[in-house]
């Protein structure tokens, strides 16, 4: 059995609590994820000494594209897979508990966002919408359900018929979120007319091959003048997560309580350092109870003292995919 009740993550009010539950979850997925069980054996590390979060070992995130990460018996309701390029082998993400996925993408949105019921929800993701198993169009899909607005829906490549949309919907003054993939915005924001005031903009980040990469600085300028807007929101999520960070602005990413970014040395992926330094991002998600909590990601960034991050490019063996597909 799982050490503590999986809902119980979304109860943590401070930083005490929050080590306490992810020491817990440490040690029983040390013992009951065969996967992660080996990598840690491998690094000969001391699974009983381990009593902080700098000490556990971080799953590297490529295991997800060759193993089947399951702690426990491997009951799967779910299987979520990435993007990836073509030539590539995508991740899988073998979900036991599709209703703790719920929760936590619910939470977290009401948490940056408030109810989804409060907007109008916009979902440009047209690569994502072209294949199975994307955890973001799962996510997408049920917020725009819970949206229940009547425009709320995907939009694939009728973009003029998006335009109209969003004029009536600013016409009508109405609260509405414009979730996009980088490449799709820009195609949006092509010959675009209007000052938008009543829409919030999140990219997810991502070319997909379609446009050529950019720095999200040149993208967020881009599309701030094009839409007429002062900011521009981001999602950073992964099929390898069950959580999601977001920026309201600026590219400073802020996590759910029970999510938590960390900071590893680039020349030393065992090895943690001080917060305002770029390093590999390494990522403790409570919500992935049934996989590993504790992965190493391809991301390079900076954490903070305050716990938000930056996302600054990527590794240079790492491969373009994921839901924050861009060179930084």
């Amino acid at each position: 059995m799982i050490p503590f009740e999986a809902n119980s993550i979304f109860h943590i009010k401070d930083q005490k609590e929050f080590r306490n539950k992810a020491l817990q979850l440490f040690h029983y997925q040390a013992e009951h994820n065969p996967v992660y069980r080996s990598f840690c054996q491998h690094l000969n590390t001391n699974i009983a000494a381990v009593q902080t979060l700098e000490a556990i070992p971080f799953l590297p995130i490529a295991f997800f594209k060759s193993k089947k990460v399951i702690s426990g018996a491997p009951v799967n309701t779910a299987v979520f897979t990435s993007s990836g390029t073509t030539g590539t082998t995508p991740s899988q993400h073998f979900v036991a508990d599709i209703a703790l996925y719920q929760k936590s993408y619910r939470k977290a949105f009401s948490l940056f966002y408030g109810p989804a019921s409060e907007y109008c929800i916009l979902a440009l993701l047209p690569s994502y919408l072209e294949r199975e198993g994307s955890s973001l169009i799962y996510m997408a899909r049920d917020l725009i359900d819970q949206s229940d607005h009547p425009y709320s829906g995907f939009y694939l490549n009728n973009l003029q018929e998006l335009k109209e949309k969003i004029g009536v919907l600013e016409q009508q003054q109405t609260k509405t979120l414009l979730l996009g993939v980088s490449f799709a915005l820009l195609d949006l924001a092509e010959d675009f007319e209007g000052k938008l005031t009543h829409t919030s903009i999140m990219e997810t980040g991502g070319m997909k091959g379609r446009r050529k990469e950019m720095i999200r600085h040149e993208l967020h300028t881009i599309l701030k003048r094009s839409f007429g807007v002062n900011t521009i929101h981001s999602e950073y999520g992964m099929t390898e997560l069950l959580s999601q960070a977001y920026s309201t602005g600026q590219g400073v990413f802020k996590c759910p309580p029970w999510m938590q970014v960390l900071c590893r040395d680039p020349e030393d992926p065992l090895s943690t350092q001080t917060t305002g330094r770029t390093g590999g991002l390494n990522i403790i998600d409570l919500a992935n109870v049934h996989s590993c909590a504790f992965v190493a990601t391809q991301d390079l960034g900076k954490v903070y003292e305050d716990g938000t991050f930056e996302v600054l490019g990527r590794f240079d063996q790492a491969e373009l995919r994921g839901c924050n597909l861009m060179v930084y």
